[in-house]
């Protein structure tokens, strides 16, 4: 059921608090917004569900653990003016036999009202979250807390099955997660198999969500020596990552501890998370597994969108929140249609992926000369953006990396970035740098000029009221712009001619 939407300020901060079967976790969000951005992140692990297969509660350690963070929570939210506050619970509570006093509980020491999800609402607000961070997801979505595994078939139109499966690692462990491989491989197996509706997604992509398998996908990561360690949108071939996960479901505490990648933190509940993706590996026969760092909490904020919010492009709406934070000037939108010219003619980037560096191409201007091209390529590389592969990012990085003089070639987190898009993320970048210097950074500007392209030279054509915008520097760019396009650069004086006027 969708919630209906919720009327908040425009700069309004919104947090979700959310207490799962391993860990508490507060997030607050700078806004409700299509790319929500947080502004504090703090997880505690409780083990809340830790004892509730043997004994029908909750951990008291765990109990105590939570309501003492809890506190802490209330107290910062407090400090941070932080009004609405959306409380989510799972598994462990919805379970646990002691779970609604626990909430009561959270209620009458830190004032905060306890939704308790249920194991559908879990799955619908998962595949929320993946949908939120990439829009075009279709396949399953497997979500694993520590008490439950949420499966999702997620389609183009929406949610079409899902089930909820008792397959945690705190769950698994305490149902004797000790014993011989084999004998775990057919608990799990037999577990799956309530699931039958998945044999119809087998060949499509696994979206992986949860803490632990992020764990397990930077151990991919390591072992495969991958140049940026982003793990949303981390995509792992089915083989590899099968590799991986039938590994770490074999190794002791121990052992585990040696490996590069693995989280102390979660060293306890790996094997138990590996052998339940490496099961449901084998039974989906996955395309590949795309890893996910949006879930429930980034769910829950999209369910509370209007409609006309959830269509929009998160990629594109963070790269606005980002030039309305850090341009200069203003008016980035501008420098989108200004560029548009230089790829006219040939095969240029995607268009959503030209607007979303156009958009952010003045965000390093504060930065000291000598460091703004290796600064601009580390923002963007780990800017916080939803809606874009880690070849996109890589473009988006080298596109600026360029902008601010630097040559693209020389940095090694560029890899993922086939030979195309490298040239044409130079490209673009050429173009950046000559619009920043012909106008200052001062968009409204590149309004009074033309940009043309034909198949022998790239023309500036500076219209009499600013024809005093030339200069060396801008001849140089838009030599270096026409060179990289095999032409000849040429700046033209009109005194009589029209300004194209931009968007």
């Amino acid at each position: 059921m969708r919630h209906a939407p919720v009327a908040l300020a425009r700069d309004q901060r919104i947090a979700v608090i959310d207490i799962g079967s391993n860990s508490i976790r507060l997030v607050v969000y700078q806004r409700l917004g299509r790319s929500p951005q947080p502004v504090f992140n703090e997880k505690v692990l409780c083990g809340l569900g830790r004892d509730l297969s043997q004994t029908g509660r909750l951990s008291p350690q765990g109990v105590a653990q939570a309501l003492d963070n809890l506190d802490r929570f209330a107290c910062l939210l407090a400090g941070m003016g932080v009004s609405h506050v959306d409380v989510l619970a799972t598994a462990a509570v919805r379970d646990a036999e002691d779970g609604p006093g626990f909430a009561n509980e959270i209620t009458r020491r830190c004032g905060f009202e306890v939704s308790v999800v249920s194991g559908a609402e879990e799955g619908r607000l998962a595949a929320l979250g993946v949908h939120c961070g990439i829009p075009d997801a279709e396949g399953v979505v497997g979500d694993l807390g520590g008490g439950s595994l949420e499966l999702v078939g997620l389609a183009p139109a929406g949610i079409e099955e899902q089930d909820t499966l008792p397959l945690g690692p705190l769950r698994l462990m305490g149902e004797g997660g000790g014993g011989a491989i084999g004998d775990r491989q057919k608990s799990v197996d037999a577990t799956l198999g309530r699931a039958g509706w998945l044999e119809r997604y087998r060949g499509r992509r696994l979206y992986a969500v949860g803490g632990s398998w992020r764990s397990l996908a930077r151990v991919h990561m390591e072992r495969h020596d991958y140049p940026l360690h982003l793990i949303h949108q981390y995509t792992a071939p089915t083989a590899e990552m099968t590799e991986v996960a039938a590994l770490i479901a074999r190794q002791r505490k121990a052992s585990l501890a040696k490996l590069a990648g693995v989280s102390k933190r979660r060293l306890e509940t790996l094997p138990a998370a590996a052998l339940v993706l490496e099961r449901l590996i084998g039974v989906l026969k996955p395309e590949d597994i795309v890893f996910s760092a949006l879930g429930l909490r980034e769910g829950h904020l999209y369910d509370l969108l209007p409609l006309a919010d959830q269509v929009r492009d998160p990629l594109i709406e963070g790269c606005l929140d980002v030039a309305r934070r850090l341009d200069r000037f203003g008016h980035a939108e501008l420098i989108v249609d200004w560029t548009a010219p230089v790829f006219a003619g040939e095969d240029g980037p995607p268009d959503r992926l030209r607007r979303a560096t156009c958009l952010i191409s003045d965000c390093c201007w504060a930065e000291h000369p000598d460091y703004r091209a290796d600064h601009a390529l580390t923002w963007a590389l780990r800017l916080p953006l939803l809606g874009i592969e880690h070849a996109e990012r890589a473009f988006l990085a080298a596109a600026l990396y360029t902008r601010y003089s630097g040559d693209p070639a020389d940095h090694p987190a560029l890899a993922v970035l086939p030979d195309r898009g490298r040239r044409q993320a130079e490209v673009l970048g050429l173009a950046l740098r000559l619009a920043h210097t012909l106008a200052g950074g001062a968009a409204t500007l590149l309004n009074s000029t033309i940009l043309e392209r034909s198949p022998e030279a790239l023309r500036l054509i500076l219209p009499g009221p600013v024809a005093s915008l030339a200069g060396d520097a801008v001849s140089r760019r838009l030599d270096a712009l026409a060179r990289a396009l095999g032409l000849t650069g040429a700046i033209e004086t009109r005194t009589h001619a029209k300004a194209a006027m931009g968007s």
